[in-house]
C-alpha cells in the first residue's frame, strides 16, 4: 500500500458539498482508501484571475493502485461531478482533483507527473498538505513545512 495525496479544488457551484462529495466518491474507489481529510480553505484563482475563488483541500488516502490507476479514478470522480475541460486553461470548474504526491514515488510521463510539477511553488496545495502531515517532504523540493516558509517569505 502507498500513501497518496490528493488536491480538492472548486470554485463553481457549491463548493464544499462538491469537494465533501469527492472525497466520498474517491473513498469508494476499489484499491483507495481515505484516511485523512484536511480542512477546506477559500483560495485566490491562480494563472487566470477573472473568475470566482476556490474552496481548496487535500485528502489523504492509501493505495494498492499505480499512479496512472489513481490518476484516472481522480479523473472518473471529477467526471460523475460534471467537470468539463472547456474553457480557458486554469478557468472556473466544479471541480479538481490532482495527484500531488505518492510516497517517494516520482514518476515523469506523458499525461502524468508526480509530484505535482508546481505543488512547491502553490500554497493553496501546501497548506492542507502541512495541515494532514507536518513532517510530509516533496521528492527533490524538500519538507512541505520549509517550501511553506519560503513562499510565505517572498509574498
Amino acid at each position: 500500500m502507498a500513501r497518496a495525496y490528493v488536491g480538492l479544488g472548486s470554485n463553481l457551484g457549491d463548493r464544499a458539498a462538491t469537494l465533501s462529495r469527492a472525497v466520498e466518491l474517491l473513498g469508494r474507489e476499489p484499491g483507495i482508501e481515505v484516511v485523512a481529510v484536511s480542512s477546506f480553505r477559500e483560495t485566490d484563482p491562480v494563472g487566470y484571475l477573472d473568475q470566482p475563488p476556490f474552496l481548496n483541500g487535500a485528502v489523504a488516502v492509501e493505495t494498492s493502485l499505480a499512479p496512472g490507476a489513481v490518476l484516472d479514478a481522480l479523473l472518473e470522480v471529477e467526471r460523475v461531478l460534471g467537470r468539463t475541460r472547456l474553457g480557458p486553461r486554469y478557468g472556473p470548474r466544479t471541480v479538481d482533483l490532482d495527484l500531488l504526491l505518492m510516497d517517494e514515488i516520482v514518476v515523469d510521463g506523458p499525461g502524468l507527473t508526480v509530484p505535482h510539477p508546481r505543488l512547491h511553488e502553490r500554497a493553496f496545495a501546501l497548506e492542507p498538505l502541512l495541515e494532514l502531515d507536518p513532517d510530509l517532504v516533496v521528492p527533490g523540493h524538500g519538507r512541505v513545512a520549509d517550501l511553506l516558509g519560503q513562499l510565505e517569505s517572498t509574498s
